[in-house]
């Protein structure tokens, strides 16, 4: 098991185990603030994406001002509050000569909130940068620019690679801010990565509503096998104005972890840890399974969604008890084995409490039938079924990188 206090920009050694399911966080995820439930019918290529838990709405932040110089001019800049973000932001779409990376269409969702996948992440923010003059001991304000901008990082479950781009626009303003404002940008990094190349030169801000682009990439220096660290990447956006201080503002991601800790991949890759990635069962191959899963989320059991994902285990003695505990009497029936949910390799299993449950058709007689977000439930299905589970399971642990904690879903296809 990971020590919680271990720092989680450091390298943190952990046996790379064959075996594992999830288990659920100390804490149960929060409701996803900013995205519809979505439809438990998906189809399995379908891109979800997800709020992050935990985490609060994007409010208005301290204004952070330069130094007055002689003349008593200054320039100021802060994050503003998801709301004052226009409802319709017409730079979403404009500016057809873009660069980079065009953000997916699910950043538009991520208005004050980081919304991710499995292997980006996204905030959309608002940023006011204004310019002021004191005169007599009375500041007066010169001009003001209304930013929107568009912060999203990617990476790859096989690469130890991290993009951070940033893209800023005004949509709003006056005065010199404005009119004689421009933008630039540097990145920095934080934890276990090295920044490998970043670009961002000062453009105008005028035209309103077009892009000022800046580019970023992020090397991972988790290396040793069996050990994986955060990486933090941080944009500092620098607003200036002729005859005005420069004005500063850093936007960061710490939201990628990497690691060359994932079981059967031997190469180093990055992923977004908290992101309940789905695990698909497909009705028409694997029947007794999938209606296994179906009736067993039905009865109240965790694990078919966002809000209540399974949570990744490797501990081989709580993968022993809950298989031991939900199957270990189970009858010798010819052409069938014995099917626990949730999954072994989950710490929603027995050993986490709660009783065993059943269905009719399961064969289990001495077990009852019953409701409820605890226990698990066993039902004796076809033996191919069970056998290729297994698979299943395994092959979606390696491509998603689920490691000791991390949130998944099952899903019926």
């Amino acid at each position: 098991m990971e020590d919680a206090a271990q720092s989680v920009d450091e390298e943190i050694s952990e046996s790379p185990s064959e075996e594992g399911d999830p288990a659920p966080a100390s804490e149960p995820l929060e409701e996803d603030p900013g995205l519809d439930e979505l439809d438990a019918a998906a189809a399995p290529d379908a891109v979800l994406p997800y709020a992050k838990p935990q985490q609060s709405a994007q409010s208005s932040r301290v204004e952070t001002c330069s130094e007055p110089d002689e003349e008593g001019r200054a320039a100021c800049v802060q994050q503003v509050s998801a709301d004052s973000i226009p409802q319709s932001a017409t730079a979403m779409t404009a500016d057809t000569a873009r660069a980079g990376v065009a953000p997916p269409q699910w950043c538009e969702d991520s208005k004050g909130k980081v919304v991710g996948i499995r292997k980006a992440v996204c905030l959309v923010g608002g940023i006011d940068y204004t310019t002021k003059q004191r005169v007599n001991g009375v500041w007066r304000e010169t001009g003001r620019a209304k930013l929107l901008y568009i912060s999203y990082s990617y990476g790859d479950s096989g690469l130890g690679t991290i993009g951070h781009q940033i893209e800023v626009a005004a949509y709003d303003g006056w005065g010199d801010a404005l009119n004689r404002g421009s933008v630039k940008g540097s990145a920095s990094k934080g934890g276990a990565c090295k920044v490998s190349e970043s670009k961002f030169p000062k453009k105008p801000l005028m035209p309103k509503n077009s892009w000022r682009l800046g580019e970023s990439f992020f090397d991972t220096t988790i290396h040793t096998a069996g050990t994986k660290g955060k990486c933090k990447s941080t944009w500092t956006l620098t607003f200036q104005a002729p005859g005005y201080s420069d004005a500063l503002l850093p936007v960061s991601f710490n939201e990628f972890r990497c690691d060359n800790a994932t079981a059967g991949r031997p190469e180093v890759g990055c992923v977004v840890p908290w992101y309940p990635s789905i695990l698909w069962y497909s009705q028409s191959s694997y029947p007794d399974l999938a209606s296994h899963v179906k009736r067993a989320q039905a009865s109240g059991l965790p694990g078919g969604s966002f809000k209540r994902p399974l949570t990744r285990t490797t501990d081989a003695q709580i993968i022993r008890d809950n298989r031991q505990k939900a199957c270990g009497d189970a009858p010798s029936i010819q052409g069938k084995s014995c099917d626990e949910y949730p999954i072994a390799t989950s710490k929603q299993g027995l050993s986490a409490g709660g009783t065993r449950r059943t269905f009719s058709g399961c064969d289990l007689p001495n077990i009852p039938t019953g409701s409820g977000p605890k226990g698990a439930s066993a039902c004796m299905i076809n033996a191919s079924d069970n056998n290729a589970q297994g698979g299943l399971n395994t092959q979606f642990f390696r491509s998603e990188r689920m490691l000791e904690g991390d949130p998944f879903q099952i899903r019926i296809s």
